[in-house]
């Protein structure tokens, strides 16, 4: 039985949360490049959560700013967190794979200010859509 657009908006968004609270976890724990990462992934899923709402069947992307432009077909005051979500962007491969990155590794890379800004992105991203959403 296939779920209301409803149910699956809710379920995108408790998911963009724990994920929030994942990066948290990570920062706490000095995995830096991990809470980019998870930050990045929880606005993600949190404007998909948004998409699903708006009746979208199937949502599909990896970047938070494409994923808001499309949010914007549905509501223009999504442009107010463009910005947060293309930064995040950038956190989605070199957080992972030392190839993402020019030298060093991922976990050397990433500091405790990338962790704060990341997780305060999300944050805001999460809040905005939570609002539009609930």
């Amino acid at each position: 039985m296939k779920r209301s657009n409803e149910e699956e908006a809710k379920r995108w968004l408790q998911q963009a949360k724990r994920d929030l609270d994942d990066a948290i976890f990570s920062k706490e724990g000095q995995r830096y490049n991990l809470a980019c990462f998870l930050s990045q992934q929880a606005a993600k899923k949190a404007i998909k959560a948004y998409l699903y709402s708006q009746g979208a069947e199937f949502v599909w992307g990896h970047s938070v700013a494409e994923l808001i432009n499309d949010a914007t077909q549905f509501d223009k005051s999504f442009v107010e967190i463009k910005k947060e979500g293309g930064s995040l962007d950038k956190y989605y491969i070199p957080t992972r794979y030392p190839n993402g990155l020019p030298g060093g590794i991922p976990s050397e890379a990433f500091i405790e200010e990338d962790a704060i800004s990341a997780i305060n992105k999300a944050t805001k991203i999460i809040k905005f859509v939570e609002e539009k959403v609930d």
